[in-house]
């Protein structure tokens, strides 16, 4: 896999933070030239700190996924630094955790803001360029959450549905094009997100490099959907399918949805 990404141009979103942190880290063990994307410039330089041996191999670019324009100009500001992006990881986004009675419309339009349309704007500034060196790919963090809705997390429940959406028809659109889409969905991780968050034994939280060393095989292998961890949450997805009634009742039956810690 090292050699793999050795001269690959990696965009990452959400980059010092979480998933998209460790994807940072392992990638630049790797020998690839990354382009981390954050809102935060002191963040940014922190990251680039605990990097070792990246001199003339990293860039940082303040960005707000929410933005388009800033977005574009990420994607400008890699093909300037370095000629070309090969692959662009989505990890930037937001959890928001409240009952759908609760919500309003600015909440929704918040978490897809980031979630959803966040990824679009990555999407849409890259692919004219990866289409015409008919190479590239495009992994993107979503959840299992976009598989089956845990209560009570409506809004960002919404988010991962939708972008799933996007990426299974963008996926097969793209067939044959040397652009490849990957995505990524993993269960409970141990972010600073949810934090807050405390889960059931039977699904634990797991670590963010767990989930980076899935994403990375799966841009190597050109998979199209990763779960990770798989056997738990393959089986509630495959269960509810089959029944939404069973899958409801294993939600309950186990706790899946957390509870929050004072």
């Amino acid at each position: 896999m090292s050699e793999y990404f050795a001269h690959k141009v990696v965009v990452v979103t959400g980059a010092t933070s979480g998933i998209g942190r460790a994807t940072v880290h392992a990638l630049c063990r790797k020998g690839a030239s990354v382009v981390a994307a954050s809102r935060n410039d002191a963040s940014l330089k922190t990251l680039q700190q605990e990097l070792p041996n990246t001199a003339g191999k990293y860039l940082g670019v303040r960005t707000d996924v929410t933005d388009r324009a800033q977005v574009e100009q990420l994607m400008r500001a890699a093909v300037e630094r370095f000629g070309t992006v090969d692959v662009v990881v989505c990890s930037a986004g937001v959890y928001l955790r409240r009952p759908i009675r609760e919500l309003t419309f600015a909440d929704y339009e918040r978490v897809m803001a980031i979630n959803f349309y966040g990824v679009l704007y990555c999407i849409h500034a890259v692919l004219p360029l990866m289409l015409k060196q008919r190479s590239g790919s495009i992994a993107v963090v979503s959840s299992i959450d976009g598989k089956k809705g845990l209560p009570p997390d409506g809004a960002y429940v919404a988010s991962k549905f939708a972008i799933n959406g996007v990426l299974d028809v963008l996926r097969q659109e793209l067939r044959g094009t040397g652009v490849f889409v990957s995505t990524v969905l993993p269960a409970r991780v141990d972010t600073p997100m949810i934090a807050h968050l405390k889960v059931p034994a039977v699904s634990p939280k797991i670590p963010s490099e767990r989930v980076a060393k899935a994403l990375l095989c799966a841009i190597r292998r050109k998979k199209a959907e990763t779960v990770v961890p798989y056997w738990g949450p393959k089986t509630l997805v495959i269960l509810s399918a089959l029944s939404a009634r069973v899958g409801d009742w294993l939600v309950r039956t186990f706790g899946l949805e957390g509870r929050e810690e004072n």
